[in-house]
C-alpha cells in the first residue's frame, strides 16, 4: 500500500511558487495559468525536482 501524499514542506512550496513565478508566460487566461500550476505540481509528484526543468515542462501539455 503507498502512502498518499497532500501536503507540501515549505521550502517546497517555495520552490514551486518560484517555478510558477518564473515560467509565467504573456497574455495567459486564467484557466492557462491553472492548467501550467497543475502541471507544476505533477511533473513534481512525479519526480522531477529541477526547477529549470519543471519550468520547461509546465509550458507543454501533460503527456499520457
Amino acid at each position: 500500500m503507498s502512502a498518499v501524499r497532500n501536503t507540501f514542506t515549505p521550502d517546497e512550496t517555495a520552490m514551486l511558487g518560484r517555478v510558477y513565478e518564473n515560467g509565467n508566460i504573456e497574455g495567459e487566461t486564467a484557466e492557462q495559468k491553472e492548467a501550467r500550476s497543475s502541471r507544476i505540481i505533477a511533473n513534481y509528484m512525479a519526480g522531477i525536482t529541477d526547477e529549470a526543468e519543471l519550468i520547461e515542462l509546465s509550458r507543454r501539455p501533460l503527456g499520457r
